[in-house]
């Protein structure tokens, strides 16, 4: 547990010092300079992820039951992860879905996390997730007393929704009934299904 722990302080520290420490930030980015910064930031944040997929896995091994969700909350959970992967493209193509959701990685992590809270009772999914979920939350909602950054991506385009929907719904569905369990050796339809 302490490896899962360390790789999400890690990664959730590296990417919490823009709205937490902006001060501390930008002393360092001036001492240092942006691209040592942006270097320390990558490294900080693959190492955690590192960590935290390692860790994640070593936990899973023999884990502790907190709860244990129910049928129809599994199935609402696959519902909650419908918009994730469009939100993650809508991130690289400016467009309505964009501009609605202001940071949609954020949302796309906050929803993922929610949805894999109510599906996973474990000790290292409470963890887990709720560690990402508080992070995005407190993320997103630091916007309300500092701009967005500037995301680079595609040009303008009337068609960027409708790719950022279609490419979206098409990775859910390989994660649905393909890519999840190759990835995780869990399938999500047979958790719901069970």
């Amino acid at each position: 547990m302490a490896i899962l722990l360390l790789g999400l302080f890690l990664f959730i520290t590296a990417h919490s010092l823009t709205f937490l420490a902006r001060g501390t930030r930008a002393k360092f980015i001036s001492v240092v300079g942006e691209p040592r910064w942006q270097g320390f930031v990558s490294v900080a944040s693959l190492v955690g992820m590192a960590l935290i997929v390692w860790g994640y896995s070593l936990a899973r091994v023999e884990p502790v039951q907190i709860y244990v969700p129910a049928t129809w909350v599994r199935h609402v959970s696959l519902l909650i992860m419908l918009p994730v992967f469009p939100l993650l493209f809508a991130t690289y193509l400016p467009g309505r879905i964009q501009s609605a959701a202001v940071h949609p990685t954020l949302m796309a992590v906050t929803l993922w996390s929610f949805a894999h809270l109510l599906a996973n009772g474990t000790l290292p999914d409470v963890i887990l997730f709720w560690s990402f979920f508080i992070w995005s939350v407190s993320h997103r909602a630091s916007y309300r007393y500092r701009p967005a950054p500037p995301i680079p991506g595609a040009g303008p385009s009337k068609y960027n929704d409708l790719i950022a929907v279609g490419g979206g719904l098409a990775i859910y569905v390989l994660f649905l009934l393909w890519v999840h369990a190759w990835l995780f050796g869990v399938s999500p339809l047979g958790a719901a299904a069970s």
